[in-house]
């Protein structure tokens, strides 16, 4: 596997536990370095591969790489905006709402529509987790004004809008957070 190492620096190959050791919600970038349209499209495809419910693939991308693109989303972004200045990408992460969930048209459970959401993260975690391999960063962010990301992209509205993705290089190196006792998250049986 190609791709990150030490101080987002590319390496001919990587663990998987190097990538998920080493990725981090970055927020700052480098604004000399560029990502192109061949890497974006490698890096989705691979977001492609995550399951979803029945194969039905509800996970819709919309991507900024012009620069004019990136500075309208950058106004949707809230607060966060300073947090993604430098990246060059800066991607928008739906779902379509009545395909995961569902069997024959009706809910199959409780979830009903909670599945897209579910499908879009493990999508979104599949991106994430390929853009560190290919040394790239990521901020996942859910502050946004969906209704002008709507209106800016064209996204029908049978699609819920559940975050915008930066994607750039690393400018220094991020902390790593405490995580919490694993015993407080697990309990086996």
């Amino acid at each position: 596997m190609a791709g990150c190492c030490n101080n987002g620096q590319t390496s001919g190959s990587v663990s998987f536990d190097d990538v998920i050791k080493t990725r981090r919600s970055v927020r700052s970038y480098d604004a000399t370095k560029t990502i192109s349209e061949a890497e974006v499209r490698e890096l989705l495809a691979s977001a492609q591969e995550a399951p979803s419910w029945a194969n039905q693939q509800p996970t819709k991308y919309y991507v900024a790489q012009s620069a004019a693109m990136v500075d309208s989303v950058k106004n949707y972004i809230g607060g966060n905006r300073r947090n993604v200045e430098g990246a060059p990408v800066l991607i928008i992460s739906t779902f379509e709402r009545g395909k995961s969930g569902f069997f024959r048209e009706n809910p199959a459970n409780e979830l009903g529509d909670q599945w897209g959401a579910y499908d879009n993260g493990l999508a979104n975690a599949y991106l994430v987790l390929k853009a560190r391999a290919m040394g790239f960063d990521t901020l996942i962010m859910g502050m946004r004004d969906s209704d002008a990301l709507r209106r800016l992209f064209g996204i029908p509205e049978n699609e819920t809008i559940t975050a915008v993705i930066s994607l750039g290089y690393r400018s220094g190196e991020p902390r790593q957070p405490q995580h919490r006792n694993l015993d407080e998250i697990v309990k086996l049986f």
